[in-house]
């Protein structure tokens, strides 16, 4: 991994743990221990499927640039899927807060994206690949 992309990986992952530390704190609170371990369950799930995007396209974009495209898109639809499938597997469960779930998810997404760029305009990383210049070479 790059180390512009650890810089980014640790620009939004420890505002969205923090964000959602305090969401399991005031799910808690408003729900009881179930709140908490769906806010857990949300928090965990943001990290896990925003992680795994960003560590794939790190690894992609070094091994070739011409399949970053494809796997930024292939983690999409994957995310988008596991997401469906989550949904219906715990629409109807009884051990966890699925409200507490929901909002955890909706307000740390929002925290990772927007740290995430703003980690990324402020970090100053090449767009052209410097070349050595040799004999006869400009």
């Amino acid at each position: 991994m790059e180390s512009s992309d650890a810089r980014i990986l640790r620009g939004a992952a420890i505002p969205t743990g923090l964000a959602g530390l305090a969401a399991i704190i005031v799910s808690l609170v408003a729900a009881g221990s179930q709140g908490a371990f769906g806010a857990l369950m949300g928090l965990v799930l943001v990290l896990a499927f925003f992680g795994i995007s960003l560590l794939a396209i790190s690894y992609s974009a070094r091994v070739s640039p011409q399949i970053l495209m494809p796997v930024a898109m292939g983690t999409y639809l994957f995310k988008i899927f596991a997401m469906l499938g989550l949904i219906v597997v715990l629409r109807d469960a009884t051990w966890m807060n699925g409200r507490a779930f929901g909002l955890t998810v909706v307000l740390c997404t929002f925290v990772w994206l927007i740290f995430e760029v703003r980690t990324f305009l402020r970090t100053k990383m090449l767009y052209v690949d410097p070349v050595s210049s040799g004999p006869g070479q400009r």
